[in-house]
């Protein structure tokens, strides 16, 4: 990509999007577009037709999709699998009608089966059934993958698609409703060291920021402290004080506060820093093509001749921590003095799920910043 090269990145005010531009311009790269899903509509084939057409973008990140957690990519199922199709098909089309030099797919590691061998490699894709709970929108994501893939060797286009482990970082979501594992898990203690200090400016100020499920930061204290309690921020006041109430009802400082987390805290996860993501995504970009990642190209990987398959490029740390370790270095990090209360009637979840990224560092790139020095950095940024 030279310095002026029209670069359209699609989902710019997301998690990986909004990092993606930020990397672009400090790298120098001028002439940007951006659109938001309100002046474009990516699931209308005729408004991203005319789009390509006005724009002719050279360069394409595509990050924009309907993204959730386990609730809502079970409960709407339908809208997931519908609109993550006809974001992809709609972009990835018209990029080959109009000369894309190159485009970079951003899908999940939720493409691989649930019980998925670990470190999960490229490889294993398709080799099993999926995890039900996120099935549908697993499977637009591999269509995604199989869509590039396929344009390629039919039209010679230079689509690669990357699939991100879980990601945190600025722009990310704390929503209580919807927040994957960690933000949820810094918003939570940062409540509860709000509370456990008696703080009720910092907690009516987070609660005005977002709101939960319509509560924010003028309701009565007691109503705070109940849409808290749902949510796993609660106080356990002391036998000798459990009777008696401040003035305004809620307690006192120095009344012990408990954050809940779903599980036995056993599963293992992998995080990395979103702007580490953007990093990896623009190094490919710049640096790699789709002959790099073809069976040929890969190291060890042997394919029936005329077969190509698993030329998606996992980008994670190729390093997890258990569930419980990581909330004991978020309580670290935000300053949270109270107990974790581990509920395991509620679901683990996979026990383990770790990227084989072998391929990315062949490829020449690795992560920088550490789950310890990322979790310091988004905390300040959330304050």
């Amino acid at each position: 990509m030279k310095k002026d090269s029209i670069i359209y990145v699609a989902g710019h005010r997301g998690l990986v999007g909004s990092a993606l531009v930020k990397n672009l311009t400090e790298k120098g790269y001028t002439n940007l577009v951006v659109r938001t899903s309100s002046e474009l509509d990516l699931r209308d084939a005729v408004q991203v037709a005319a789009f390509f057409k006005e724009e002719q973008p050279e360069y394409v990140f595509l990050a924009a999709a309907k993204v959730g957690g386990i609730v809502a990519n079970n409960t709407y199922r339908a809208d997931f699998i519908y609109e993550n199709l006809m974001i992809q098909n709609n972009v990835v089309h018209q990029a080959y009608v109009h000369g894309v030099k190159k485009l970079l797919f951003l899908g999940s590691t939720c493409i691989y089966p649930k019980n998925c061998p670990q470190p999960m490699k490229e490889e294993y894709l398709l080799t099993d059934v999926l995890e039900y709970t996120n099935e549908p929108y697993a499977i637009a994501k591999i269509a995604g993958i199989k869509l590039c893939e396929s344009y390629n060797l039919q039209y010679g286009t230079n689509f690669i698609s990357v699939m991100p482990t879980n990601l945190y970082g600025p722009n990310d979501n704390f929503d209580l409703e919807k927040s994957h594992v960690l933000p949820a898990l810094i918003r939570k203690m940062h409540l509860g060291k709000a509370l456990e200090q008696n703080n009720w400016e910092a907690v009516r100020a987070d609660l005005d920021k977002l709101p939960i499920e319509g509560v924010d930061g003028s309701a009565s204290e007691d109503a705070i402290l109940g849409i808290l309690k749902k949510y796993g921020i609660s106080r356990r006041l002391p036998a000798d004080t459990a009777n008696s109430k401040s003035p305004n009802g809620g307690g006192q400082e120095g009344d012990t506060v408990q954050v809940e987390i779903w599980g036995s805290g056993k599963p293992m996860r992998e995080f990395l820093w979103s702007e580490d993501m953007a990093d990896a995504c623009v190094f490919i970009m710049e640096n790699r093509d789709f002959s790099d990642v073809t069976p040929s190209a890969v190291e060890g990987q042997h394919a029936n001749i005329g077969e190509v398959r698993n030329t998606h490029i996992n980008i994670g740390t190729g390093e997890d921590i258990s569930i419980k370790d990581l909330a004991e270095m978020i309580k670290e990090t935000v300053g949270f003095q109270g107990e974790l209360y581990f509920n395991r009637d509620k679901p683990d979840g996979t026990l383990k799920k770790l990227t084989d990224v072998s391929k990315l560092k062949k490829l020449g790139w690795q992560f920088k910043v550490s789950l310890e020095k990322g979790l310091e950095k988004i905390y300040n940024w959330y304050e």
